[in-house]
């Protein structure tokens, strides 16, 4: 049996600025339409699959290698997978976009300020601080994107509304969503 590859959403942004919360919220709905729905979830990879990597440029695109590796293999199974990782380089983004069909990249635009409020761990207090190298946002770059398939701002608009934002444009933009699930 032929099955369509499954949809890879990648959810980038600062951390604290709402990829995993947004990323959950859309896969219930994904999961209520009956689809195959796993959320890859960036710091959760880190302490599995992706254990043992620092935060240099150079661990940081070898962590976005292996989530992309473990995206590829449940995507060409239909499975629609849902990931939240900074990812903060083009690079990276380029690289996920060249090697995953289905990709479909989502900003998850906030303020600095915001996710810094939002931060339960205090982890930009410690990069601040000096406490945490290369911590992005504050002492190691996130490259805006250049040209994302969507783009949420999770300070100014609602859960809900973000949700039913990414949704609307996957039954717009990708054929395999208008279709009813495939055994």
């Amino acid at each position: 049996m032929d099955r369509q590859h499954g949809s890879v959403l990648w959810f980038m942004g600062l951390s604290g600025a709402g990829k995993t919360t947004t990323a959950r919220h859309i896969a219930a709905q994904l999961l209520q339409q009956g689809r195959h729905v796993e959320l890859l979830d960036g710091d959760e990879l880190r302490e599995t699959v992706c254990k043992g990597l620092g935060f240099s440029r150079e661990d940081r695109i070898e962590n976005i290698k292996r989530i992309v590796y473990v995206a590829k293999l449940l995507s060409r199974n239909g499975v629609d997978l849902l990931v939240s990782a900074i990812t903060p380089y083009q690079e990276m983004r380029d690289y996920a976009r060249s090697q995953l069909p289905g990709f479909v990249e989502i900003y998850v635009q906030c303020p600095i300020s915001e996710c810094e409020r939002r931060d339960v761990k205090g982890l930009y207090a410690k990069a601040r601080n000096g406490g945490l190298r290369h911590f992005t946002g504050v002492s190691d770059p996130f490259e805006v994107p250049q040209s994302p398939d969507i783009v949420i701002d999770t300070a100014a608009t609602t859960l809900q509304d973000n949700g039913d934002a990414v949704i609307g444009w996957l039954h717009a933009n990708l054929r395999f969503m208008q279709a009813a699930k495939r055994a």
